[in-house]
């Protein structure tokens, strides 16, 4: 198991931007995705495997974001119980697609490894990510 925080504020994959040079056109990610990108796989370097992983993955993943300001007490309390949750953009997937591109080539030879994937998004005073790599075993 490979088990790694990034104490960061969670960023999603943003939409890819596009450019031309010498008339073709090019993508690219846009500065914010690409940056956290870089961060998440410079941690996961210090947990990477001698050889990249290349089996069936389970992959958790759980995103802490900042509570905003303009919450009440009484839904911070609702925080503090877990009954108050993200329901705001972004969408799990695009933070999952961020994660799981940064750890190609890094943790696994590519993101088509992990068969099984668990995401959740949560508010907190300590933004973060947690992240879990299980090899499923036959």
């Amino acid at each position: 198991m490979i088990k790694f925080v990034v104490h960061e504020e969670p960023v999603a994959q943003g939409r890819p931007r596009v450019t031309t040079k010498n008339g073709k056109p090019r993508l690219y990610d846009p500065d914010k995705s690409k940056h956290f990108k870089q961060l998440v796989a410079m941690i996961a370097k210090q947990y990477a495997p001698e050889t990249l992983l290349d089996c069936p993955l389970v992959l958790r993943i759980t995103f802490y974001r900042s509570i905003p300001t303009r919450f009440t007490k009484a839904e911070r309390r609702q925080i503090q119980s877990g009954e108050l949750r993200p329901i705001t953009k972004p969408d799990i997937d695009n933070y999952v697609k961020a994660i799981k591109d940064a750890l190609n080539k890094v943790i696994w030879t590519d993101d088509s490894k992990v068969v099984d994937l668990h995401a959740g998004k949560y508010y907190s005073d300590k933004p973060r990510v947690e992240i879990e790599i299980l090899e499923l075993s036959a």
